[in-house]
């Protein structure tokens, strides 16, 4: 694959600054004063045992929940709420499938979010969907009921909606689980190609023996930051181990997660 020219890579470059991030659920900390830094075109892993508040951060960041201290600052401006430069993909079993719309639909509502659902549907956003369609492989699928796809059609469904919504960068809560091994193969490349065209993407992740191979940046938190920079310098057993070993509200590991051996 060639690298693409500089126009096409407008927002490299562009960074997600986050300082002194606290958030709270009913006045019980879930977060404490996180602050990191990532990129565009850089494939992030949030790390951390069940409990750690990766969830928590990835809706913070996505402007879903409200944040008790710090700035969210994203190319130089703050961020608060919802934005149309970020997309957020809940986990898998969070998203009601029977919800009546097809691929085609599902991918539209990115156009609204930018748009706003007044506004009429043009040619343009016609060609926006099509692009994000074609870009994710759904072009059979797009009039399917999103309740008949597999699991990793119904996430490539939801990568094509952050396509549409035209999104910088993708907050994604543990986007492998539950998918088969040609549905973790395929959404692998997709991500990739993401990251390639610049985007910045954010995944929670638990299977930490494939973080070296997905990811080339990594946070690892525990109610609080732990540690984050480049995987090659930060997914060390230090401190893989300091971010799993038992804290008061997170309860043990799960099993088998503590090591990556």
């Amino acid at each position: 694959m060639t690298a693409q020219p500089a126009t096409a890579n407008s927002t490299n470059g562009h960074r997600l600054k986050v300082r002194d991030l606290t958030v709270s659920y009913n006045r019980i900390p879930a977060l404490h004063h996180i602050a990191f830094e990532v990129q565009c075109g850089q494939s992030v892993a949030l790390l951390g045992p069940n409990g750690a508040g990766k969830s928590t951060l990835l809706k913070s960041l996505a402007g879903l929940l409200p944040r008790e201290t710090g700035s969210i600052a994203f190319h130089n401006r703050e961020v608060s709420g919802a934005t149309q430069d970020f997309a957020y993909l809940p986990q898998r079993e969070n998203i009601d499938w029977d919800f009546p719309t097809t691929v085609r639909g599902l991918v539209e509502m990115g156009r609204f979010l930018r748009l706003g659902w007044w506004r009429r549907f043009r040619d343009e956003d016609r060609v926006a969907v099509d692009e994000a369609i074609a870009a994710m492989h759904l072009q059979l699928l797009e009039r399917r009921q999103i309740s008949a796809l597999s699991g990793g059609q119904q996430q490539r469904a939801f990568l094509a909606r952050a396509l549409a919504q035209q999104a910088h960068v993708f907050l994604l809560d543990e986007p492998f689980t539950g998918l088969d091994k040609p549905s973790q193969d395929s959404l692998k490349e997709m991500l990739r190609t993401l990251r390639s065209q610049g985007k910045l993407i954010i995944a929670s992740h638990h299977d930490l023996r494939t973080v070296p191979e997905l990811f080339d940046q990594a946070i690892l938190i525990n109610g609080e930051l732990i540690a984050s920079g480049p995987v090659a310098e930060v997914f060390t057993e230090a401190n893989i181990d300091k971010t799993y070993q038992t804290t008061p509200f997170a309860g043990p590991p799960r099993q088998g997660h503590a090591h990556h051996h």
